[in-house]
């Protein structure tokens, strides 16, 4: 039995299109199982791993159920309660829910059933509060349904209902988390790392590599993009000749902004996510944001704005990323001693025109002619 949440809220037509979308979602991790949906439930038959349901944004929580006729639950309940281990309790409850019209109330149902359950277990007592055993009972119609456990789901909403966006990841703690929680809102992710020639080594690219491969568990068809690009080196150059360095790192995540934005337009995304949390670093301040910003030509997506890093790293442990983004690497070695804090636009602008007239037109191209040879490839 499975669950769904906000997409309750939804009207008909849309809540159709969404529980829809995460059958196919759930089809896509179980492809040799059985799925069906009735009166909000989704129901699944077949061998189910656990572990990969509860990766499948959109389910709240889900349970393992045995299923009997209406006229069947007393019997079926009494064998159920021998295998849920009533015997070895002291305090147990009966929790009945109904959808439908029955001659008793689901208060006298569970009445019934625990007084049963009292004659074959005379050393339980019942306690409302806070039992030691709960027997679930969810009647729909002439059909039953009982279970002694509720897993938590990823929730959130399905997978690709609210469309695709790129995703600017480092392989760091907060990229991940940011492009997770994106998931989480229904988005599909397409994880692009830049790769600053001259600058990043190569375990740096492997960390994020394993990072994805843990974020693949929630979206199957999750695939890096890399793509190689050597302007920083140009725009260091003519930086470091001018004595301002410092603004190294603005002008680096514009370009990067821009790149995201050229991979989203080939992929038809809605915008792209980063991992920014406002003030944690400085390229991050709320000056820097908004030179930064000013660089996108379409949505950008800060689902960490608001977080202190303690909320991202206790994110990142959920969700398996941390000890990978941890992992020790050379670092960017383009980040300046004393970065700017409190940049202007127009001095940015300023300093990107001038890289524009001193370096080779081949550099500033933004490099995704391989890329967009692999899109064409995939489609086909």
């Amino acid at each position: 039995m499975l669950r769904y949440g906000e997409i309750f809220l939804k009207s008909p037509p849309v809540r159709d299109r969404w529980e829809k979308t995460l059958i196919n979602n759930i089809k896509e991790q179980f492809p040799d199982s059985r799925i069906w949906r009735e009166r909000g439930r989704i129901w699944l038959t077949g061998e189910v791993v656990p572990e990969k349901l509860s990766r499948i944004f959109g389910l709240v929580s889900f349970s393992e159920c045995t299923q009997c006729s209406y006229d069947e639950l007393p019997e079926v309940s009494l064998d159920y309660c021998r295998k849920a281990g009533l015997d070895n309790a002291k305090t147990f409850a009966f929790r009945v829910k109904r959808v439908g019209n029955h001659t008793l109330s689901s208060q006298q149902i569970a009445e019934k059933l625990g007084a049963m359950a009292l004659d074959i277990f005379p050393h339980l007592q019942v306690n409302l509060g806070s039992p030691e055993k709960e027997i679930f009972v969810e009647i729909r119609d002439n059909r039953c349904y009982l279970f002694d456990h509720v897993y938590r789901g990823a929730g959130g909403l399905p997978l690709g209902v609210e469309g695709t966006l790129v995703a600017l990841v480092s392989g760091g703690i907060d990229s991940p988390v940011a492009s997770w929680m994106m998931m989480k809102r229904g988005c599909r992710i397409i994880p692009l790392y830049v790769s600053l020639e001259g600058f990043l080594d190569a375990a740096t690219l492997e960390r994020t590599e394993a990072v994805i491969e843990v974020l693949r568990a929630y979206q199957p068809d999750l695939e890096l993009v890399v793509v190689r690009d050597g302007y920083l080196s140009a725009a260091k150059d003519v930086l470091l000749k001018e004595g301002q360095e410092r603004h190294t790192c603005l002008l680096c995540k514009r370009r990067m902004y821009r790149i995201a934005a050229e991979v989203a337009r080939v992929n038809g995304a809605k915008g792209f996510v980063t991992g920014e949390s406002l003030g944690q670093v400085a390229s991050q301040t709320l000056d820097n944001q908004i030179v930064l910003t000013e660089a996108a030509s379409i949505p950008v997506y800060r689902p960490l704005i608001a977080y202190d890093k303690e909320e991202t790293v206790s994110l990142a442990k959920k969700i398996g990323t941390y000890e990978l983004s941890i992992l020790p690497t050379g670092g960017c070695g383009a980040v300046p001693k004393k970065p700017a804090t409190k940049a202007k636009l127009e001095d940015v602008r300023a300093m990107e025109d001038r890289v524009i007239g001193s370096v080779d037109k081949g550099v500033l191209a933004i490099p995704l002619k391989d890329y967009e040879q692999r899109v064409r490839s995939n489609k086909k």
